[in-house]
């Protein structure tokens, strides 16, 4: 038996964009940091920002497209997977893959929503049709885990880390 789940609160470093698979099914992107602040070597605070690249699927990537945008906070729980790639200059890179399985939004945002709300949806190992409105809860809801469907490489992040949270 194993396990990957990881549980992540931070700040969208770009609006999510939302694409379909030829199936119909929905499927939105975006990255996001987590932020932490230590002492360095000369004993300064230094903020520290670690950045996940985040894939949702159906009802989820609908609404995250709907509601999130740059700067939002969200709260993500999903499976963990690093990529590795090589950039134009042939180095080779890495990045923190999550494809999320549950989502809650946190604080205020740039269109209008009041905080708090939250959604619990179908995670992309669900292949249930969801339709209406999606459900409210105040805390996540457990999902089934397994394997996302395959998904077309994606670049890293440009311009990501000058944004300040």
């Amino acid at each position: 038996m194993s396990f990957n789940k990881i549980i992540l609160v931070g700040n969208l470093g770009k609006d999510p964009e939302l694409r379909y698979t030829p199936q119909g099914d929905a499927v939105c992107s975006f990255t996001m940091a987590t932020n932490e602040r230590r002492k360095d070597k000369s004993g300064e605070m230094q903020n520290i920002a670690t950045w996940f690249r985040v894939t949702l699927w159906r009802n989820q990537a609908e609404n995250a497209a709907k509601y999130l945008a740059k700067g939002r906070q969200v709260y993500i729980e999903g499976r963990l997977r690093i990529e590795e790639w090589t950039d134009r200059e042939n180095n080779v890179r890495q990045s923190l893959e999550v494809t999320a399985t549950e989502m809650q939004f946190l604080g205020g945002g740039d269109r209008g929503e009041g905080g708090g709300g939250g959604y619990s949806g179908s995670s992309p190992d669900d292949f249930e049709t969801h339709s209406g409105p999606p459900a409210a809860s105040s805390a996540p809801s457990a999902s089934s885990a397994g394997a996302a469907p395959a998904s077309a490489p994606v670049a890293a992040p440009a311009g990501d880390d000058d944004i300040p949270f």
